[in-house]
């Protein structure tokens, strides 16, 4: 895997405020207040995963509502330093009390409508087959992305991710266009429920996409770490080359190394020192072509049950059977 610019090293920089010179900008920092540094309409995309109050270890346990009263905070931040054509992409999951579901996007939602004026453009479902168990309800298997726009005019590179059309062949068979194709040569427009099957196939249903978990080649320390290849599509479509993307949760780095892989550059804080130093190892690994890193598009593996090891194919080897990669 090649860095950002083949011919020089990347600029990785390491600071508590915005600097103007960099590839990638890492803050040990405050969120609130490394964000409060930014200039007005700096980046083209906000990706995160925004803690869920739900106790990890890098987050205290809040009221509900003081929960959401500081993310507000952040999102407002996110909102003033990103650009008028600019997106806005808030992975969340669930809040759990006392064996209730408080699904975060229905509470996001309003701040983003209602307080800050942006457009839904899609809200994504990513879908994994791994996760916690329950007992008293049906296990949760997926979580959502709502796709903000700050204005109705915003990038959308739909080229790079189109995918292949199910009837590539198709043509009209009436009118003018009698006999042409009635297919885009370059292939469909992917739709909000993903499903990542085959390589270079981005879609044909769900974002089935494996969550970070023992095995995954992608594992740190990270309890909530999410996957690469989330995000990938995301930085495709939503960004041009050069342009900035923003996590401001930024855990391990994910957002910053799929900003990278495509020639973006990127701003990751976060206020865990153990975090911040697996990030910057991460993007060190990537300059120097040895990220561990799963790969865009494989298949997610399904064994029948009968398999002998010997039949396991060599890159899932290493994996346990029944769990996915």
């Amino acid at each position: 895997m090649l860095p950002l610019f083949e011919d020089t090293k990347l600029n990785i920089v390491r600071h508590n405020s915005f600097v103007n010179d960099f590839d990638v900008l890492v803050a040990c920092e405050d969120t609130l207040k490394f964000l409060q540094t930014i200039p007005d309409e700096t980046v083209e995309l906000v990706v995160s995963s925004p803690p869920y109050n739900i106790g990890k270890s890098y987050e205290n346990r809040t009221v509900f509502k003081e929960y959401l009263g500081f993310q507000k905070q952040v999102i407002e931040e996110c909102h003033r330093v990103l650009k008028s054509n600019g997106s806005f992409c808030w992975q969340v999951g669930n809040y759990i009390e006392k064996g209730e579901v408080y699904p975060l996007d229905i509470y996001y939602y309003d701040i983003f409508k209602f307080d800050l004026s942006m457009y839904l453009r899609n809200r994504i479902v990513w879908h994994f087959g791994h996760g916690l168990h329950a007992k008293k309800r049906f296990s949760g298997r997926y979580e959502t992305i709502l796709w903000f726009t700050k204005s109705n005019e915003y990038i959308f590179n739909l080229d790079p991710v189109r995918v292949p059309s199910k009837y590539p062949g198709k043509r009209h068979y009436k009118g003018d266009k009698k006999g042409k194709p009635s297919c885009n040569p370059k292939g469909k427009n992917p739709s909000d429920i993903w499903k990542i099957v085959v390589a270079n196939d981005f879609d044909t249903c769900l974002w089935d996409i494996p969550n970070v978990k023992s095995n995954h080649p992608e594992k740190t320390i990270h309890p909530c770490q999410y996957p690469i290849e989330l995000i990938e599509r995301l930085v495709l479509a939503l960004t041009n080359e050069r342009g900035i993307v923003l996590d401001p949760f930024m855990g391990v780095g994910s957002t910053l190394l799929a900003a990278l892989i495509y020639k973006r550059k990127g701003i990751g804080i976060d206020k865990e020192q153990e975090y911040v130093k697996i990030a910057l190892d991460r993007i060190k690994d990537f300059q120097n072509g040895t990220l561990k890193k799963r790969p865009l598009g494989k298949p997610v593996y399904k064994p029948t049950g009968k398999e002998k090891i010997s039949q396991i194919p060599s890159e899932w080897k290493q994996t346990k059977l029944g769990e996915s990669l």
